[in-house]
């Protein structure tokens, strides 16, 4: 069987988490049967879209087609597959709600996303998802195809290393004590309010590692607290090893507002460390309060999280050694079964959700 996995725009999302699932997709069909291509183009986007004016365009010698993004490339394999009778999978790593509080106006387009995505994975022979939770958020659009969850899963070779990197990055950061940490890029909506405040109100050192935009895309409150972070707040911006990052904190601390699944939690995890997460619906099916992490719904809980996990190693450790359990359930062999699974059954025309 030969699949197109496409995402476009692939160079500019290299460390986002669209980026990162598509990446973690490819790894895990590189252990099954299925040959993958990357990208629908005969030799390059440009000699694509002239190709795609004459109507042959889009590279055909593929038994089906699955999509990562929601733009014009996207749409024009999602046409072009749709016309060859190609099975078309289009994946939701977006949603109305998850694009609310990213960028600079992107709360006021979010409406209007979600009039666009609800036609556009209509279009699917069967919609992929990270989650149930998301899959009842497409639902509730509606969006008209059969929707499956599919865990993003969790690169557990990509992360191996990471403690010998610990010295390196605390030491280039300054960081020292109970590190209190987050990876990704920042938004507001990934909880950088909560993180910041919570910084102010604490004494222990906190690192938000990854991107983050002080430029005419950034909101307001990403260059409020980028330009004014706390004393204790270090925001690293781009790091090249995100090894580091794992092996340089101590405490997870993700006050997200919404999320379809989040990686980074998966990826904490799998490095043992503790978790803070906000208490969410989409975190209801995966993790439990206590067990593997610590779930909070206000500031105020969030500080004696923290304070709890300071004064007791025993149970960070204790949670660390639970939330590794709980990343193996989402290991990259189990994602490449469930993505071979739906691609035989929309080959073959079996596809419930």
């Amino acid at each position: 069987m030969r699949v197109l996995n496409y995402l476009e725009f692939a160079s500019q999302l290299d460390r986002s988490g669209i980026g990162t699932a598509t990446d973690q997709q490819r790894a895990a069909l590189a252990t099954t049967d299925v040959e993958v291509v990357t990208s629908p183009w005969p030799e390059s986007v440009a000699a694509g879209a002239a190709g795609l004016l004459r109507g042959d365009g889009v590279v055909r010698d593929y038994d089906v087609a699955h999509c990562n993004l929601i733009g014009p490339g996207s749409l024009a394999v999602a046409r072009q597959a749709k016309r060859n009778d190609i099975p078309l999978v289009l994946h939701s790593h977006v949603t109305r709600e998850d694009f609310a509080e990213s960028f600079r106006g992107s709360t006021a387009v979010a409406p209007a996303l979600g009039k666009y995505l609800k036609w556009f994975y209509s279009q699917a022979d069967v919609v992929l998802c990270p989650s149930e939770y998301t899959k009842r958020t497409l639902e509730s659009y509606p969006v008209d195809a059969p929707i499956r969850p599919v865990s993003n899963g969790v690169d557990t070779d990509a992360l191996d290393g990471f403690e010998d990197r610990r010295e390196e990055y605390r030491t280039e950061y300054d960081l020292d004590g109970m590190t209190v940490f987050t990876v990704g890029n920042v938004f507001e909506r990934k909880g950088l309010t909560t993180f910041c405040t919570l910084a102010q109100e604490t004494d222990y050192d906190f690192a938000w590692f990854g991107p983050y935009d002080t430029g005419p895309h950034a909101s307001k409150t990403v260059r409020y607290w980028v330009e004014n972070a706390p004393e204790n707040v270090t925001f690293t911006g781009w790091i090249d090893d995100i090894r580091g990052a794992f092996g340089a904190g101590d405490v997870y601390l993700f006050a997200t507002k919404n999320e379809n699944q989040g990686i980074a939690v998966l990826e904490a995890m799998a490095c043992g460390k503790a978790v803070v997460i906000r208490d969410i619906p989409v975190f209801e099916e995966f993790y439990t309060h206590g067990h593997d992490c610590l779930k909070c719904s206000t500031d105020a809980e969030f500080r004696r999280a923290l304070d709890l996990l300071a004064r007791d190693p025993d149970l960070r450790r204790r949670l660390g050694e639970n939330a590794r359990e709980t990343a193996a359930k989402h290991s990259l062999d189990r994602v490449g079964d469930r993505l071979v699974e739906t691609y035989e059954d929309a080959l073959a025309g079996r596809l419930e959700g």
